[in-house]
C-alpha cells in the first residue's frame, strides 16, 4: 500500500513540474528550447561572466524575464547561475528584468541606484 502511496505521489509531482514547465513556457515568451541550446555556456556556473551570442539573444527575443523568475527552481539555480542568466538578459535587453529576487536570489543593488 505504501509503495502505491509514493508510486502515486511520484506520477502527481512530475506531472504538476511539466505542467508548470508548460505554462511558464507559453506565459514567458521566449523559445525555451533555443534558450537552452544556445545560452547554456553563458549561464553556467562555472567559468567566467561573458556577454552573449547573437543566437543566443535571438533565443531570448520575447522573453519575459520576471515572469520567468516565477519559475526557477532549487534544480534551476543548482544548474545555472541566476546572476550570469541575469546578465545575460540585461545584454539581450529582454523585457521586465527584476530589481529584486529571480527564483531565491536576492539580486544586489548597485551603490548608484540606492541614491
Amino acid at each position: 500500500m505504501a509503495t502505491r502511496c509514493l508510486g502515486f505521489a511520484t506520477l502527481v509531482l512530475t506531472a504538476s513540474i511539466l505542467i508548470l514547465e508548460i505554462s511558464s513556457q507559453t506565459e514567458c515568451g521566449g523559445d525555451i528550447s533555443q534558450i537552452k541550446t544556445q545560452c547554456r555556456g553563458f549561464v553556467e556556473k562555472d567559468g567566467p561572466k561573458i556577454p552573449p551570442s547573437e543566437p543566443c539573444c535571438e533565443a531570448m527575443k520575447g522573453l519575459d524575464v520576471s515572469c520567468r523568475c516565477k519559475y526557477v527552481t532549487p534544480g534551476v539555480e543548482a544548474k545555472i547561475s541566476i546572476e550570469k542568466a541575469l546578465y545575460v538578459a540585461q545584454t539581450c535587453q529582454c523585457q521586465n528584468i527584476p530589481t529584486d529576487k529571480c527564483g531565491s536570489y536576492t539580486i544586489p543593488h548597485s551603490a548608484h541606484s540606492k541614491a
